[in-house]
Formats: C-alpha cells, sequence, structure tokens
C-alpha cells in the first residue's frame, strides 16, 4: 500500500468520503460558520419581511409609477442581496483561517494528495448552504406575502410563471458564489485579501461599469460574475442580459475556473 494513501496515525486508507466527514467537522465545529449562517439566516428573512412592512405601510401614499416598479419578488428576494455578505465571507473563511492558524500544515499531512480537501471543504460548504439557503428564501418569500396580502398587485404564488424558479435561483446563487469565494480564499490563502477579492469582483467593479459609454457597458456588463449569476433569481431579464440558466451557466463557470486556479496553486506551493 502506498505510504500516500495512509494517514499519520495508522494503516488507514485516506479516501474523498473520509476526507468530506472530516472537513465537515472542522466546518460545524467553527465558530465563524454558526454565526454567519446564522447572520444569513436572519437577514435573508428579516430584510423582506421588514421592506414588505414598508411597503404595506406606504402603499396608499405612493405614486402610481412607484406601485407599478414595485414587484412582490423585488421584496421577497431582497435578502438574498445581504446574505450574500454573510456567505461570501464565510466562503472565504473556510480555508483562509486555515492558513492563518497553522492548521492547514496538519491537515495537508493528513491528505498528501491536497485536492481531495478542496473538493471536501467545496462541497460541504455548498451542501450547507444550499440546505440552508433554500429554506430561508421560501421562508421570506411566505413571510413577505403575508404582510403584503392585503394588496392585490402585490400577491402572487410559487406556481406563478417564473416565480419558483426566482425563488429557487435565489439558493442556487447563494451555494455557487459560497463555493467561488472559498475558491478565492484557497487563491490568495489570507483572509482579508480574499474578502477584498470578492468585494472588488461583486460590490466595486459592477459599478464602475457605468463610467464606460453605454455601448460598452451594456457588452460587458452581463458577462460579469454578478450579473451574471444575478440572471437566475430574476423574474425577468432585460434585452442584454445573457438569460435566466444561460447566465447562471457562465456563473458556474467562473466559479468552476476559481476552483481549478486554486488546485493547481494547492499542489504547487508550499503550505
Amino acid at each position: 500500500m502506498s505510504s500516500a494513501a495512509l494517514t499519520a496515525v495508522g494503516n488507514v486508507r485516506v479516501t474523498q468520503a473520509r476526507v468530506f466527514v472530516s472537513e465537515w467537522t472542522k466546518l460545524r465545529s467553527l465558530r465563524s460558520t454558526m454565526w454567519s449562517l446564522f447572520a444569513a439566516v436572519v437577514l435573508g428573512i428579516g430584510l423582506p419581511c421588514l421592506f414588505a412592512a414598508v411597503t404595506s405601510s406606504h402603499w396608499n401614499h405612493m405614486s402610481p409609477h412607484e406601485q407599478a416598479n414595485r414587484h412582490p419578488l423585488d421584496i421577497a428576494l431582497a435578502g438574498v442581496n445581504i446574505a450574500q455578505l454573510a456567505i461570501g465571507v464565510l466562503g472565504v473563511l473556510v480555508i483562509s483561517g486555515e492558513y492563518s492558524t497553522g492548521m492547514i500544515r496538519a491537515t495537508m499531512s493528513a491528505v498528501p494528495r491536497r485536492l481531495p480537501v478542496l473538493w471536501a471543504k467545496a462541497a460541504d460548504f455548498a451542501l450547507v448552504t444550499f440546505v440552508l439557503m433554500l429554506p430561508t428564501v421560501l421562508i421570506a418569500f411566505f413571510a413577505s406575502q403575508s404582510i403584503v396580502d392585503h394588496i392585490p398587485q402585490l400577491k402572487t404564488s410559487l406556481s406563478a410563471s417564473g416565480v419558483f424558479r426566482a425563488e429557487l435561483g435565489g439558493a442556487l446563487y447563494l451555494t455557487v458564489l459560497g463555493v467561488m469565494c472559498l475558491a478565492l480564499g484557497a487563491i490568495v490563502r489570507n483572509t482579508a485579501g480574499g474578502i477584498a477579492l470578492f468585494a472588488g469582483i461583486f460590490f466595486v467593479i459592477p459599478p464602475l461599469m457605468n463610467i464606460l459609454p453605454s455601448s460598452w457597458n451594456n457588452a460587458i456588463s452581463p458577462y460579469l460574475p454578478d450579473a451574471a449569476g444575478r440572471d437566475v433569481f430574476s423574474l425577468t431579464t432585460g434585452s442584454h442580459d445573457l438569460g435566466h440558466w444561460a447566465g447562471f451557466a457562465l456563473f458556474c463557470g467562473y466559479t468552476v475556473l476559481a476552483l481549478a486556479i486554486a488546485g493547481v496553486l494547492l499542489k504547487r506551493r508550499d503550505v
């Protein structure tokens, strides 16, 4: 039996399943995991409820134009926009935290091939994020709908055209974003650097595109990770957007590319 297939504690074969369980144990034992996911759930539900309450109380004072531009899904999915902060930061921390504490050395000593660690971290984090975020966006939808129930223009249901796809898309967007941020953390191996890179890609570059001429902005912006990912939880797409699932496919492609770069660097670097 190859020494690379054994752990340091005995004749126990290192398998992807065992690495998956090991990384799951580390993920759930971190305080940052619990607090970040708690924040994502609370914000994901609380913000839509707050927006629904404000809309409900001010509805009769809104102009017809304002009322026409207010869509129930914009309210129900408002939490996705803020929950992505907690999910993105946690994604970076999942792996950068091990570099900052030096625990990564023990991890790579136990799994000399290294790549199974990256795959296990990504799979664990994706699973946890999706399992939590799907109920979160659905609860936010039903809660916000109950608050604006007395306003006929804002009443909708999951069976309405595009609504369930948008709700599912909100959870999928957060899941893939989390995995991308994990890959960014693995690439830079630094918490502050990973968070800065995440913020730059999703919160700095998109607004800066407005400086460009409109024709350039319309040609480039739909292909940015943020815009491409958001297509999947938008009820409708604009003339310059890629489309719901085409945009999400590109977003997934960016994530796969980031994971591939992280994998190559993980194999080549000293820990």
